[in-house]
């Protein structure tokens, strides 16, 4: 199996359970730009548009998790986890009311892991896909 590029902790996992029961399915995206510095971000699935300038990285429990292009040129040798911490993030991410907002930890990938890498698509590619 190729490594995959994002993983989610359980307590990750356990805030995207709850915020799929109250808004549906659910989609992510790493911009890395305003709005709560780089912190991910979690929309109902469709909310955020994705295009060119994205690439999809892969699936965090069932989610889809996208990163701009340029983001993804500085991190594109990382792993992300996404976590959950106590805070108010200042971002339009569903979980804030929660009381916690998500955070990514990052490591370098080995080199055995990079020669197994997951395949990522840019955002036009994953429509085409979807």
């Amino acid at each position: 199996m190729p490594t995959p590029r994002v993983l989610a902790t359980q307590a990750a996992e356990a805030t995207i359970d709850l915020l799929r029961d109250e808004h549906g399915p659910l989609m992510f995206h790493q911009s890395g730009g305003c709005c709560d510095g780089s912190s991910p971000m979690c929309f109902t699935k469709g909310e955020f548009r994705i295009g060119g300038n994205d690439v999809w990285l892969g699936q965090i429990h069932g989610c889809d998790f996208f990163m701009s292009t340029s983001q993804f040129e500085y991190w594109q040798h990382t792993q992300l986890t996404i976590d959950v911490t106590k805070g108010r993030g200042a971002s339009f991410s569903l979980e804030i009311p929660l009381g916690v907002r998500f955070l990514i930890r990052s490591r370098l990938f080995t080199e055995a892991e990079s020669k197994d890498m997951a395949a990522v698509l840019n955002g036009e590619e994953y429509l085409e896909t979807a």
